[in-house]
């Protein structure tokens, strides 16, 4: 369980977010469709909805991420660690938003509706992919329809980049002061997802140490979904940031390149890039994942078009966002 040190300090940090967040959630925030029939927020998250923000109506809804200093990677002594997790650095993060879940199904499927865009297929030998044959229609990588709240997978680097393109083009229309600028929506960096992932803890996984029961959805998390199917993004209780799902059910992009440690790693939270860039970051597990690859620091990579293992057909992602 967090310590009450930790929930002060998540406190603390948050309010150097409130004057950007100002700006944003008096641009757009209707009451979000969790809201209705909600169970009561932990104690620790009843301050939660004023640091959150939705842009637009199509917008993804986004929490206020604090600015702080974490210890990115992890120690000798964590059980299940890979090499490429060292060595651990401290990075300085600013404030920026990340989105609250993963961009899920029926988001996408908007984004698909709306532009035709066409996603290449994640598994060729079975030709699994989105299908967007134009005319305001799309539909799932599944032979049915696949549940509107499971998070949008069967997407390579590309595909994310794509939506999110999109994303920023609705945004622009919508706000014309924007226009002519970079983004404002973006992948996050490989250390802005940590740091989120962590929020504010130093175990292994932000509940604590062991897997636990019930906390996520792996192949040994104890959930019902275990090894068999996704979960809805917010089948699990949310980390002390507010943010639901960030280890395990699906693999999440990155910005970053892959490279095999951290030597000679950015110290500023930005994202480690480099032209020809043959692999990304992925990170957080995915359902089909051992407990081991479902922890804060763990990290794997897949090529952009996600020709490597099956990694594409697991992995989707949550938008980050520059803060005024």
């Amino acid at each position: 369980m967090m310590s009450a040190l930790v929930r002060s300090l998540v406190i603390l940090l948050w309010a150097g977010t409130a004057p950007a967040l100002a700006q944003l959630t008096s641009i757009y925030h209707p009451t979000p469709p969790e809201a209705v029939g909600a169970k009561p927020l932990p104690s620790h998250l009843e301050g939660q909805k004023n640091r959150e923000f939705q842009e637009c109506p199509h917008c993804p809804v986004m929490v206020g991420i604090p600015a702080g200093t974490f210890t990115m990677g992890s120690p000798k002594s964590e059980f299940g660690r890979f090499d490429s997790e060292s060595p651990q650095h401290d990075v300085s993060i600013k404030a920026f938003a990340l989105g609250k879940y993963d961009i899920t199904n029926d988001q996408f499927l908007e984004f698909l509706r709306s532009s035709g865009y066409q996603p290449a297929p994640c598994n060729r030998t079975l030709d699994l992919k989105w299908r967007s044959p134009g005319r305001g229609l799309a539909y799932t990588p599944g032979y049915d329809d696949e549940p509107p709240k499971w998070p949008a997978v069967c997407l390579d680097w590309h595909d994310a980049e794509a939506y999110i393109g999109w994303l920023n083009a609705t945004v622009r229309r919508l706000r014309p002061e924007l226009a002519g600028t970079l983004g404002p929506y973006r992948l996050p960096s490989e250390a802005e997802w940590e740091y989120a992932a962590r929020a504010g803890t130093t175990t292994a996984r932000w509940w604590g140490d062991p897997i636990g029961i019930d906390h996520a959805n792996c192949n040994g998390c104890g959930s019902k979904w275990d090894d068999r199917l996704l979960a809805d993004v917010d089948s699990f209780r949310p980390n002390l940031f507010g943010l639901y799902g960030m280890l395990g059910n699906a693999w999440q992009w990155t910005a970053d390149c892959w490279h095999p440690n951290y030597l000679h790693a950015p110290n500023n939270g930005s994202a480690w890039t480099e032209k020809n860039c043959g692999k990304h970051v992925i990170r957080g597990g995915s359902w089909d994942n051992l407990p081991v690859f479902v922890r804060s620091a763990s990290r794997s990579a897949s090529t952009a078009d996600g020709g490597e293992y099956d990694y594409s057909s697991l992995t989707g992602f949550r938008v980050a966002r520059d803060l005024p």
